[in-house]
């Protein structure tokens, strides 16, 4: 189940519903909301139940023992370093064994071994990925490690943390939640008018974007340009480079502004996880407000416990390295994913030590180097095969191969049929459709297009238009 079906739809009319009706119940209303978070998750997967289940009581259970042995430093140490080993066991397995097989395969070929060879020696597994494993396993280690270095903090009960883990609004795609951002609103729910005109109008917007602009361009241009792109012109290409930035803008951020409009509706506030990251003037700025639980996650669990900055260069540069080649490899168990977070950190190094200070006095020229960049970037992102990726830049940059440009006029067709999709897509990537709202909310201005986007969608929806989140596999 995601959001973007009728049957979400009533479900969540029911969460609501019920919510509100065990408002002033508050042990009812946690295990209400505990039982629809476990069948929102059952629906996605019920074989994966056990394994949510498994990683709230690893933490739960690690703070307690935390807690238990607070004067005694190199347990809790052990303990934490064991938590955290469990947690990389659990994605390795789950998420990147079929990888790991793959280039154990390549480098046994390499030495002369027959193909095959680790692949019978290792037990094989057919096993589907449990949706939404990297983003709740991320919220159980962060509540673990945060009782390792607050000693002092009590632990909650169990019921707690297995809300906080399994939390349905997030489970699928984030955001990324933190255990003091979540918990203290258990027993603190408020509804206000704002929040319920806030949460539909976030959870409407969310719609638009997956549901119109992201799918409309992926079906009518990104998909047919990516998979051939040896039939399209280089100025068709480019454009498919930049439609596909915007698809999995509007993607991922609608997806986030459903998250956070269901969130507002039950009587949470959760974290904003988008910033207008196009308007950003470098690769640095760029995840500073692109997917910004996720890049706080990081900072905080990891390029901070590396060292950071505060050692000199050269441990500056190992934190950045490894913090970018996982978080290309946290989207993703494919060369194409670690290739894409490295081609991050070698720009995000150079802006560090060589053009930063440059950037920061030429702005005209950062944003002129990060828009042309960024877009760069998601093709790495979008196609796996790194043999298909030389063909598209082949084309993208005809002087690099002996290939000619063709049907140099099929850019000027897609823009005439689609230049809204880029139009709108651009304006809901700038900060204006938010203050637009902030100034005339209570006016015909604003419910009268966010009326009208409710019955498009819910036309789309019922004739079956959309593609799934491009998040949900992560």
């Amino acid at each position: 189940m995601n959001f973007v079906t009728l049957e979400f739809a009533s479900f969540l009319l029911f969460v609501l519903v019920a919510g509100w009706l065990l408002r002033d119940r508050d042990e009812a209303y946690r295990a209400f909301l505990l039982l629809c978070n476990l069948f929102f998750y059952a629906v996605a997967g019920i074989a994966f139940v056990p394994l949510l289940l498994a990683v709230a009581v690893l933490n739960w259970g690690t703070a307690h023992l935390l807690a238990r042995f607070r004067e005694r430093p190199r347990v809790r140490k052990a303990l934490i370093v064991a938590d955290v080993a469990a947690h990389v066991c659990l994605l390795a397995f789950f998420k990147y064994y079929e990888f790991l097989v793959l280039g154990l395969e390549s480098l046994a070929s390499l030495g002369g071994f027959g193909m095959g060879l680790v692949a019978h020696a290792l037990p094989g597994t057919d096993m589907l990925f449990p949706v939404g494993l990297s983003f709740y396993t991320f919220q159980g280690l962060s509540y673990a490690v945060d009782h390792y270095r607050n000693p002092d903090e009590p632990p909650r009960a169990f019921l707690d943390v297995l809300l906080f883990v399994s939390f349905f609004p997030t489970i699928m795609a984030g955001p990324i939640l933190r255990a003091r951002q979540f918990l203290p609103q258990l027993g603190h729910r408020t509804w206000e008018s704002r929040d319920v005109q806030e949460g539909f109008a976030l959870i409407l917007s969310g719609l638009f974007k997956k549901v119109v602009i992201a799918s409309y361009l992926s079906e009518h241009i990104v998909r047919g340009v990516f998979e051939s792109p040896e039939f399209y012109s280089s100025w068709a290409v480019l454009a498919a480079v930049y439609a596909y930035s915007i698809q999995i803008f509007c993607d991922f951020s609608g997806y986030s502004d459903m998250a956070v409009g269901v969130g507002r509706l039950m009587g949470f506030r959760l974290p904003e996880n988008f910033r207008s990251p196009y308007l950003a003037l470098n690769v640095q700025d760029f995840w500073r407000r692109w997917h910004i639980t996720l890049s706080l996650w990081l900072r905080d669990y990891l390029y901070i416990p590396l060292g950071g900055s505060r050692n000199g260069k050269r441990r500056l540069l190992l934190s950045l390295f490894v913090v970018w080649t996982l978080t290309g490899l946290w989207h993703g168990a494919a060369w194409n994913f670690v290739l894409w977070g490295l081609v991050l950190f070698v720009f995000i190094a150079l802006e560090k030590f060589c053009i930063g200070s440059f950037l920061e006095r030429h702005r005209f020229l950062s944003r002129l180097y990060f828009l042309f960049l960024i877009p760069q970037t998601w093709v790495v992102f979008r196609i796996s095969d790194l043999g298909e990726l030389g063909d598209y830049f082949s084309r993208l940059y005809p002087f690099l191969s002996s290939g000619e440009s063709v049907f140099a006029g099929d850019l000027l067709r897609q823009l005439k049929s689609y230049w809204w999709l880029f139009a709108l897509g651009i304006l809901l990537a700038t900060p204006w459709p938010r203050r637009f709202y902030e100034k005339y909310r209570a006016t015909p201005l604003v419910w009268l297009p966010l009326f009208a986007v409710f019955w498009l969608c819910l036309y789309l929806i019922a004739t079956g238009t959309g593609n799934p989140f491009l998040y949900a596999r992560f």
